[in-house]
């Protein structure tokens, strides 16, 4: 794989240049992300880059806080609701300010770092995967309901990569049995993408595309031409998930 913070570098370029494109009064309009608008969605990306950018930031927040009594989805929801209000210039410019320093400081800590991120720790590399599937993601969000491109690039296989390397976890969260799974998929140029082993009973084949999308929520499996065979298949499919906590 290309590495991960070259193309986390690169994703953020086109989720910069899908920005600049739009014109004011599209920030206000509302994303896929329900009951956010599109600033939303950029102010709640530039809140968590910024906790990459200053652990300090993260520290002083609910976002790296264990609050038993909220969801994750709670506390971004509180953190967004909390300073949403900004003009289009200054939230593009807050979010790249953080956005584009993140993947060198996420580069520049030495191996066997743990970086403390929601109610987890994780790895910089798998930190910097994590962002850049939720960039992708959320670009959907923006992206399909304005009707403007927002093309899929090999770096997705980063995110077919972590839905896959996530999947026991996300089994056990639904109670399921660790099984294994080989995920056989086909990259936006046409070449194959393969996770897992070749001889697992549970397979999973068809568009990296789709796949990636039904691990971020934004598709469900009945949406796609994905095929599950094998035992516990279709419930692998179904739970799947595009991040790491």
């Amino acid at each position: 794989m290309v590495d991960i913070f070259d193309d986390l570098a690169a994703e953020y370029r086109q989720f910069d240049a899908m920005l600049a494109s739009l014109a004011p009064e599209q920030w206000a309009r509302p994303s896929g992300a329900e009951g956010w608008s599109v600033s939303d969605v950029v102010l709640h990306l530039a809140q968590t880059e910024e906790v990459i950018v200053d652990p300090a930031i993260g520290e002083g927040t609910a976002f790296l806080a264990e609050d038993g009594n909220k969801t994750v989805d709670g506390v971004v929801g509180d953190m967004v609701a909390a300073e949403r209000g900004a003009p289009p210039a200054g939230l593009l410019a807050r979010w790249r300010k953080a956005a584009h320093a993140s993947p060198e400081i996420l580069r520049a800590h030495p191996a066997g770092t743990r970086l403390s991120w929601v109610r987890t720790s994780l790895s910089p590399r798998t930190l910097a995967t994590t962002r850049l599937a939720e960039h992708w993601a959320h670009a959907q969000d923006i992206a399909v309901p304005l009707g403007i491109p927002y093309p899929d690039t090999d770096r997705i296989r980063h995110v077919a990569w972590l839905a896959h390397r996530t999947l026991p976890y996300a089994l056990a969260l639904d109670g399921l049995p660790d099984v294994p799974v080989f995920c056989d998929l086909a990259a936006p140029d046409g070449t194959r993408w393969t996770f897992g082993d070749p001889a697992a009973p549970t397979k999973i084949t068809g568009s990296a595309s789709e796949f990636c999308r039904v691990g971020a929520r934004r598709l469900a499996p009945g949406e796609t031409a994905l095929a599950a065979e094998g035992p516990h298949a279709a419930d692998a499919l179904r739970v799947v998930r595009n991040y790491a906590a």
